[in-house]
């Protein structure tokens, strides 16, 4: 059989197993076969019982003679004890504490395998093993080879297939595949040193004798190498070829000239930054091209992206097209549309807003409005990809916050114009390991410096203790002429129940922490109306205090804002706490972030040190990254993120880097036309059925 073999006619799969792997997205002999172990166990060292010594670690094989629980001397916990004769006629005991659900599983007669840790029982003046790792042998198992007097693989339940069955179906996959040409360019091969994928994928499930296990553990050795380099390097060249049909098409060759330049000026309502103007520089640059312009514009909280935004927009409408600006959430498309009629209205263009919480009748005359041209620019959410929506001549789609729409959504407003420049931007800074996977056929711009006047937020933690103490410090900034934010906590994932809360905090923030002071409430149960009444209250000042819920985590901008206090900080990710506080500073006055925590975890904890210790966003998604992986960073489906077998973006930077080199130069400059045919075709047929990321034209 062959790679591509339905995983069903395996021997010991059979039709119950294969709808269990096909369950886990496991369909052919090749995902079996990367479907990599966990950890890997050293159980070379297989000794009798009679030469085992305490301090070791050691296998041991023997025969179960009894199974049963009794009681500890030392406390009231019970241990369930397994008695093992091994075939010499010796016999030990393994011990787990609590360990009454193994009942079930040890019988006498069974012949078993159990690794661990060898200790000194002193009352019974002999040697025990306590909470080994254990499997239930079969006394004539054929592939006993596999599992014992060796490195060991541990794999992680497929459902319920075991470890030890999966490590009889993979030494049997390996045995009996037939391993086609080796898809990774050999060219690659020789110059790296990297063995090909048929050895490396029995070095990886099944080590050689002599493997160091650190090497093991930190997926280093030369096999793991390679095949973590494999699924980097097809990724990379599959946004390599993307990037090339991209830069090949017909695009909008944009005219930068001097009435656009005196906009922009007279548009401006603060002298740009010095990184501004290099990120405008590069975006202009891209526009005049006539190609599509595909840019990521990075920027912390507050470092001024709109207004780059905003004079790109200048640029496409001054050579009559259209801007259409796509926020993730009505409050920040809102947030925007506000922001843009005030910078745009007076120079003579039309600003237009769409959201899906519109009455059907102003949809319908918003939508005459946009197909005519009539609206020069559109700011909306999820409802600007409607199928009704027509534009007159779209030219340049900005699109904020773009990990949190998916992948598909951003092509479907791409079909609403003739090869539309792009501008993604975000405010959440992203590593630059997931940056070259998530946006890997964008350019990059990064907006590395705040607006002159801005002053550090102090951020502190504090707990519930010192609750009265924080609410006094909110009444004396409220006295000073500032105003205050408190977020209320997540509950549940429930909207609901959020809103549930936020409304409970306002009555009692109101009514008995700050009677004499105006407090709004804002949360995503509200009306369109409603909310965007309460924002226009807190925004003209006549609002002190705003309890919200995490819907002011983007886009909102009040400069006289001072304090943000996040109650039970504990709940909220490192990313979120970042957008939180930077709602404040945002003025010239000294802001503060005051975060309330209950009862905190260690990984909660480690999040909080983090707020206090920097205010680098980049450094903070940095840490993110490191206390989440990459699997949550951002949510893998919505955001694009490829879920990768081997490869690791927190574990494998470098080799990525290595990886995205190697991939450029190869489709830039191929070996011959013929090598990068093949490619093209491996990825399209293979690598595009994994991953489903990249499409190759």
């Amino acid at each position: 059989m062959d790679l591509d073999t339905s995983i069903a006619y395996l021997k010991g799969v059979g039709p119950n197993r294969a709808k269990v792997f096909e369950s886990k997205g496991l369909f052919t002999v090749e995902d079996l076969l990367y479907t990599m172990p966990f950890r890997y166990e050293d159980r070379s060292n297989l000794k009798p019982i009679s030469q085992l010594a305490p301090g070791e670690t050691a296998t041991l094989v023997g025969e179960v003679r009894s199974a049963g629980s009794f009681g500890s001397r030392s406390s009231r916990a019970r241990i369930f004890e397994v008695r093992v004769r091994d075939a010499s006629g010796a016999t030990m005991a393994a011990k787990w504490f609590r360990g009454d659900y193994l009942q079930r599983i040890f019988e006498p007669g069974q012949v078993v395998a159990l690794y661990g840790k060898i200790e000194w029982n002193r009352y019974e003046n002999g040697v025990e093993i306590l909470h080994p790792e254990y499997e239930i042998l079969s006394a004539d198992d054929e592939q006993a080879a596999l599992h014992l007097g060796r490195i060991t693989p541990i794999y992680r339940a497929v459902g319920k297939i075991n470890t030890r069955a999966l490590r009889g179906l993979i030494g049997r996959a390996l045995e009996t595949a037939a391993f086609p040409e080796d898809p990774l360019p050999e060219a690659i091969r020789r110059r790296m040193a990297l063995p090909e994928r048929a050895r490396a994928l029995w070095d990886a499930h099944f080590p050689p004798e002599g493997t160091d296990l650190r090497l093991l553990a930190a997926c280093r050795t030369p096999a793991q190498f390679r095949l973590i380099m494999e699924e980097f390097f097809f990724l990379e060249c599959g946004l390599a070829l993307k990037r090339r049909k991209a830069r090949a098409a017909p695009g909008i060759a944009f005219e930068l000239n001097d009435r656009a330049r005196d906009r922009i000026k007279r548009i401006l309502p603060f002298k740009p930054t010095n990184a501004q103007k290099r990120a405008l520089g590069e975006i202009a640059q891209d526009m005049a091209k006539p190609t599509p312009m595909n840019r990521l514009l990075q920027g912390d909280v507050g470092s001024g992206k709109t207004i780059v935004a905003v004079q790109a927009a200048v640029i496409a409408l001054e050579s009559g097209y259209q801007v259409a600006l796509m926020a993730p959430t009505e409050i920040l498309a809102q947030q925007h549309y506000y922001n843009l009629r005030k910078l745009l209205e007076p120079a003579g263009y039309v600003v237009a807003g769409l959201t899906g919480s519109f009455a059907k009748s102003a949809k319908t005359k918003l939508k005459r409005l946009i197909a005519s041209g009539l609206a020069h620019v559109v700011v909306g959410t999820h409802a600007l990809i409607s199928k009704d929506v027509d534009f007159h001549k779209l030219g340049l789609i900005v699109i904020d916050e773009q990990h949190r729409f998916g992948v598909l959504q951003r092509l479907e407003l791409l079909r609403k114009g003739l090869h539309p420049d792009v501008l993604v931007m975000t405010a959440t800074p992203i590593p630059r390991t997931l940056s070259l996977t998530l946006y890997g056929e964008l350019d990059v711009s990064v907006i590395d410096e705040l607006p002159p006047g801005r002053t550090p937020i102090v951020t502190r933690a504090r707990d519930y203790d010192h609750v009265e103490r924080v609410y006094s410090f909110v009444a004396q900034q409220v006295g000073e002429g500032r105003q205050a934010y408190v977020v209320c906590p997540l509950v549940e994932e429930s909207e609901s129940k959020t809103a549930k809360a936020a409304t409970e905090t306002w009555r009692q923030l109101s009514e008995e922490v700050f009677p004499e002071l105006k407090v709004g409430l804002l949360h995503g149960r509200m009306t369109p109306s409603d909310k965007e009444a309460a924002m226009e209250s807190f925004q003209s000042g006549e609002t002190q205090v705003l309890v919200s819920t995490t819907v002011v985590e983007v886009g909102v901008d009040v400069p006289n804002a001072s304090v943000m206090v996040i109650e039970h900080a504990e709940n909220f990710g490192l990313a979120q706490l970042h957008q939180l506080r930077g709602r404040v500073g945002r003025g010239a006055a000294q802001s503060y972030c005051i975060l309330l925590t209950g009862g905190a975890g260690e990984a909660a904890r480690e999040r909080i040190a983090a707020m206090e210790r920097t205010q680098d966003g980049f450094e903070i998604a940095d840490i993110d990254l490191q206390l989440r992986g990459p699997g949550e960073f951002f949510g893998v489906k919505q955001s694009g993120l490829p879920e990768f077998r081997v490869a690791n973006l927190v574990r494998d930077r470098e080799a990525l880097e290595i990886a995205r080199n190697e991939a450029t130069a190869f489709v830039e400059t191929p070996p011959s036309r013929e090598e990068l045919e093949k490619l093209v075709s491996y990825i399209r047929d293979r690598w595009q059925r994994r991953y489903g990321l990249v499409q190759v034209g």
